[in-house]
């Protein structure tokens, strides 16, 4: 059967309640990060309501306004922390400064992680629970951005249920792709009335597809007998390599990376040089990001840091 009706993706469904230790839990493949969290986020935010992240988050910055489409209008609002995290403090600054049931003022509605931070910082679990402690009490519902989930759960030692719903998080963009799926990612909710609200939200907005066979058995395949975690264990290591590589080369950090993203300080002219040979983001005047992958070697890291030390 087509469109999600077949074997595998009920499979897939059984196995995401197994690792998230949660017997209703219901999960929605789609073929992006950017639709997992725009539709996750329309599913807990009305278009008269605004979605409080922080300032740095992927669904403010660099997502095209996908939330605000999806949403119906709803828009974002940056909350200050720092280390990249939202700070409870802020955030209960922000609901306090909210003109509650006054039309002329965009309602908060949900609250947004992500996990990761963008760069590259962790919430850990009592982090997570303490700011949905916060925004429960003024009625929104939470979101976890996890392109970089397996990663995060790899550098804290946690469970899956640990960082989601027993942290307060309602609905979870599970990413795969960057841990090495194609074109696979995921939207879990531990709510059914999101749920029930992205059944018809995923197909009016083209998600639904018609092999999701092909996306379910990857899924399964990749949460099996701690795939994903070993792929992101290797991600975390080789960055951990190459960050000690580069404090030896007296490179400066924006941050310390913890997991696998690394942001560092370079001049143009270095950044010019090492482009020839690597590949990496520039962010900004003087920034450069590196990300580590699941297929990252030993020997990636002992040339990058070769061609490193050449360009300086």
């Amino acid at each position: 059967m087509a469109y999600g009706g077949d074997d595998v993706t009920a499979q897939l469904q059984q196995v995401v309640r197994e690792v998230f230790e949660h017997p209703t839990a219901r999960v929605f493949p789609v073929t992006s990060g950017t639709a997992a969290n725009a539709l996750a986020l329309s599913a807990t935010c009305p278009p008269w309501g605004s979605v409080l992240c922080h300032d740095t988050a992927h669904i403010m910055n660099s997502e095209g306004g996908a939330t605000s489409m999806f949403g119906g209008g709803a828009v974002m609002r940056g909350v200050g922390g720092s280390g990249f995290r939202m700070d409870p403090d802020a955030l209960q600054t922000t609901l306090d400064a909210v003109r509650w049931r006054d039309p002329h003022h965009s309602q908060p509605a949900a609250l947004s992680f992500t996990q990761p931070s963008d760069f590259g910082t962790i919430y850990t679990c009592a982090q997570i629970s303490g700011l949905t402690e916060v925004s429960r009490s003024a009625g929104l519902r939470a979101h976890l951005d996890g392109a970089r989930f397996a990663n995060a759960l790899v550098a804290l030692g946690c469970s899956p249920a640990d960082m989601t719903w027993a942290a307060g998080i309602d609905v979870v963009s599970l990413g795969a792709t960057k841990n090495g799926a194609l074109s696979c990612e995921a939207i879990v909710s531990f709510d059914d009335r999101i749920a029930e609200e992205l059944v018809y939200r995923t197909k009016r907005s083209g998600h639904v597809t018609s092999k999701m066979r092909f996306q379910s058995a990857q899924m399964i395949a990749y949460l099996t007998d701690d795939l994903w975690l070993r792929l992101a264990a290797n991600s975390n290591e080789r960055m951990a390599q190459l960050a000690a590589g580069l404090r030896d080369l007296e490179v400066a950090f924006v941050n310390e990376p913890d997991v696998n993203m690394a942001f560092v300080r370079v001049s143009d002219d270095v950044a010019t040089a090492l482009e020839r040979d690597l590949w990496f983001y520039r962010i900004g005047t003087g920034v450069i990001r590196f990300v580590t992958s699941w297929q990252t070697t030993q020997a990636d890291i002992d040339a990058t840091l070769e061609l490193f030390a050449a360009a300086l």
